[in-house]
């Protein structure tokens, strides 16, 4: 079983208050496009961790079978507490686990599908688009230990660092793995 986990629950600081998660993009609310492309791909459960404005994002998703949502309640403390109370909520069937981003809206499921092929090559499939690596990340459940340790404010960038050896970088023609929208200016470019 392939798993997913989308991180929806942080707080758009950098957007003048507004929650980039509820702003549309090509007329849907930009989080409706990052769940849309996971549940198009070979992703058997979806794991969307929420936050700020919980209800509101909940509310804007929807019902699926596939998902099942999880409430951080110590989301303002940064993304390693949304990745760890993910984790917590796979299922014990998962055999790989994607790290999702909520405000990267346009990974498509032709990304994901692409990922899980290789998943059993490595234990940490990472994409890169023009050598520069980007999301989402597919981990193997035997690396579940170490990401368990990361803290703050950071996503698992540190476990990629002190696992160079773990990492199949797959290179991916595709710019949106390293697109996201933090700012205004990130919609403005659209």
């Amino acid at each position: 079983m392939i798993s997913a986990i989308l991180l929806a629950a942080g707080q758009s600081k950098r957007m003048n208050g507004q929650n980039k998660l509820t702003k549309e993009i090509e007329g849907r609310p930009l989080i409706t496009h990052s769940v849309k492309n996971i549940l198009e791909s070979s992703v058997n459960e979806l794991v969307i961790v929420l936050g700020y404005q919980k209800e509101i994002i909940e509310k804007i998703i929807g019902k699926n079978k596939k998902l099942k949502f999880i409430f951080n309640k110590d989301f303002k403390s940064g993304m390693a507490s949304s990745i760890k109370i993910g984790i917590n909520h796979l299922p014990k069937s998962s055999k790989s686990f994607f790290i999702c981003l909520g405000d990267m809206p346009k990974v498509n499921s032709v990304t994901y599908n692409q990922l899980i092929k290789f998943r059993n090559r490595k234990d940490i499939i990472v994409p890169n688009y023009r050598n520069q690596q980007g999301n989402p990340v597919l981990f193997n459940k035997s690396m579940i230990k170490e990401i368990m340790n990361i803290k703050g404010d950071v996503g698992a960038k540190k476990i990629l660092e002190l696992n160079k050896t773990k990492i199949l970088n797959l290179e991916i023609n595709d710019q949106a793995i390293v697109k996201t929208f933090n700012t205004q200016e990130d919609f403005n470019s659209l």
